[in-house]
């Protein structure tokens, strides 16, 4: 499924207008990343495993600096570096982003440990 979220096409299962899907759906899943390996915004790497037709990579590290990162929110895109640095809220607008994803870090953003905590 494609859907156009704040002018920018995300793709996933179920996507919602705020970037929620079928996998993650609470009021503070609010965004969507892009995978180092077909470069599409997907809210999720399950999302992304089930409409590619590839492997999921994370976003490289020699790249944190371009806009790998949607606020579904208010359709910000930010960097890798401006995204971990947000404090799970958008700059742009803050609205909270769920600290959970933190444990997903390393499916998400090269060489970036997750939060187990």
């Amino acid at each position: 499924m494609r859907r156009d979220v704040h002018g920018t096409t995300v793709v996933g299962v179920d996507v919602g207008p705020d970037t929620r899907c079928a996998h993650y759906d609470g009021p503070t899943d609010v965004i969507a990343l892009r995978l180092g390996c077909c470069e599409r915004f997907v809210p999720c790497v399950e999302c992304h495993d089930a409409v590619a037709d590839q492997g999921s990579e994370p976003w490289p590290r020699d790249r944190f600096k371009e806009p790998a990162v949607l606020c579904g929110a208010c359709g910000a895109t930010l960097s890798v570096e401006e995204y971990l640095d947000a404090g799970f809220a958008c700059p742009a607008c803050d609205a909270a982003f769920n600290p959970g994803c933190a444990s997903h870090y390393d499916r998400y953003f090269e060489g970036v440990e997750p939060d187990r905590s």
